[in-house]
């Protein structure tokens, strides 16, 4: 695991323990997480949660750990509890042209910061899945690799970001009919490739990942 700290943040206010310390003792911690950075089509999605001190046991009892490692009916099970009981548990996201025109890495970002942007209380830190700090963010923040496996708070993020999203997904393959999104959830998948070769783009895909930009075929 690695942890990186923001640079300037006042040394006072870092707990020593950063996977426990803080929940416990109800600082206010939200663990932050996106998902779909790598598919090939829809926005990438960011969720934000802080639960309270006391949570661990129960959520880590319900099967809480990182949302790759869940099914979509587990996910779908835990999301509810998740909702239920944290304190707050805010969504952000970045929708398709701000990932062609920003890049994935700072789309994604902003999908961050938008979600930790609504939270209520405003948290006192803020854990990030991964090794990228926010950046513009006014909160004290460190970046842990892997998190989603570390850290409750974040694992919880990435189970509502999951969640929304491939609800979302779904509903575009409605939109959207032949590319198989509502099974591959619009990521890089031979049968998404073999439909973007028969269809080419849809309006819902990113024109600036590689495989989407050698099939472009004008929109009707």
């Amino acid at each position: 695991m690695g942890i990186r700290k923001q640079p300037g943040s006042p040394h006072r206010h870092i707990p020593p323990d950063p996977l426990g310390f803080a929940v416990d003792r109800g600082l206010g911690v939200a663990g932050v997480d996106e998902v779909g950075r790598g598919a090939l089509c829809g926005p990438v999605v960011a969720a934000a949660v802080i639960l309270p001190p006391g949570e661990n046991r129960d959520l880590q009892g319900a099967g809480l750990r990182d949302s790759k490692q869940l099914s979509p009916r587990q996910r779908q099970g835990l999301v509810g509890h998740i909702r239920s009981v944290a304190w707050d548990c805010q969504l952000g996201l970045a929708s398709v042209a701000e990932i062609d025109r920003l890049n994935i890495l700072q789309a994604s970002l902003l999908a961050m910061h938008r979600a930790i942007a609504k939270l209520q209380p405003v948290p006192q830190w803020c854990w990030i899945d991964g090794n990228q700090l926010i950046p513009g963010l006014s909160l004290p923040q460190r970046a842990i690799i892997q998190g989603d496996r570390h850290c409750l708070a974040i694992a919880a993020a990435s189970v509502v970001a999951k969640v929304w999203r491939d609800d979302l997904m779904v509903r575009l393959d409605s939109r959207y009919p032949g590319y198989g999104i509502a099974q591959h959830k619009g990521y890089g998948t031979a049968q998404h490739r073999s439909a973007l070769q028969r269809l080419g783009v849809s309006p819902c895909h990113r024109r600036s990942f590689a495989p989407c930009r050698s099939q472009q075929l004008p929109l009707l």
